[in-house]
This record gives C-alpha cells, structure tokens and sequence, in this order.
C-alpha cells in the first residue's frame, strides 16, 4: 500500500515570502503543480514511493482541482481538522506522512500514528528535484 503524505497547503504556502498573500488560489496551484513529481520520486529518507499524494486546501483555495498525482481535498472549514479526519480514515494501517510546521495539527496527527515533516521538506523538493 502506498505511502499516505499529506500536505497542508495553507501552512506550505504561508512558510514562503513569496507574495502568495496577493493571490492564494494561484500560489497553492503552485504548491499543487510541484508535487507530482514528489509522488513519483518519494522524499528520501521520509516516504519512499510510490506516494498517495493530497494536497488540503481552504478559504480562498478550494477552488484549486486535483491532478495527476496529486489529489486536492478541499475543506470546507479548518483544514486542520479535515486533515486531521484525513489521518484518522485513510492513515490507518500505512504509513501516513503530514507535512506542515503547525504545531498543534502536528500533536493532533502524532496522536493518531502519523509522523510529521516541516514545508522544508517539499519546497526543497519542488518538481522532484
């Protein structure tokens, strides 16, 4: 059974100053874009591939659709929790990965049996390299 990573959009995106706060729906549509290649490739030492790669978004990003590769869960209200429903209903019995630097989604997610990695670990990654 393939790797279970989990991305919380809102949190990767916000770990760079990269002017995302203009335009939210189009910088998680980046996040978005740089992880198939991610999927395919794995995050050495963290997940070997292949992975089962979902990218949580809200607010003003659920209109951001998946693609190949990479399967978008919108939220309807906290991503957290959604995440967090995510590990509970999917993470059970494989490995599940959650990446964010949230320090309360990454206790809520341990306590579940996931492990957690910072933004770090996807954004020097971007496209698989």
């Amino acid at each position: 059974m393939d790797s279970l990573v989990i991305v919380d959009a809102a949190n990767v995106v916000g770990s760079v100053p990269d002017g995302w706060w203009r335009d939210r729906h189009a910088a998680a549509e980046r996040l978005r874009d740089a992880l198939p290649g991610i999927a395919t490739a794995g995050l050495p030492g963290l997940a070997e591939p292949p992975l089962d790669m979902v990218l949580v978004v809200e607010g003003a990003a659920r209109g951001v659709t998946s693609i190949e590769g990479v399967r978008v869960v919108p939220s309807p209200g906290s991503g957290d929790d959604r995440i967090v429903a995510l590990v509970a209903d999917e993470g059970d019995g494989r490995d599940c990965l959650v990446v964010t630097a949230d320090r309360g989604l990454r206790e809520r997610v341990q306590a579940l049996g996931a492990r957690v990695t910072g933004p770090r670990a996807v954004w020097g990654r971007r496209g698989g390299s």
